[in-house]
């Protein structure tokens, strides 16, 4: 596997909390806030619940997609490459998953 990712942007290391853990620990909130809002959304209670919710919700998904983009920038988020086989794979277990759940 490759991994993609840019150059790390180094911090201080210590007991005291530097950019790195502040970006991965608000990144790793608004993915549970986003978590919460999806379930409050679809047990909205009126439409106009749902609107507000939903409106949140995708301010959250924006930010987050923010933080990811810096923290990526800056090298402290990596990804990797999957091969062919692996993806197919996943494509049948998804696949077959679906099919079970129409059957």
């Amino acid at each position: 596997m490759t991994k993609i990712s840019n150059p790390e942007v180094k911090v201080k290391k210590g007991i005291e909390m530097n950019e790195k853990d502040y970006l991965n620990s608000l990144l790793t909130c608004l993915k549970d806030m986003e978590k919460n809002y999806v379930i409050a959304i679809t047990e909205a209670s009126s439409e106009n619940l749902y609107q507000a919710h939903t409106e949140t919700y995708l301010k959250l998904s924006d930010l987050g997609r923010d933080v990811y983009e810096l923290m990526f920038q800056n090298g402290w988020y990596q990804l990797e490459t999957a091969e062919n086989s692996k993806i197919q794979e996943k494509i049948n277990t998804l696949t077959q998953e679906l099919n079970d759940i129409k059957n």
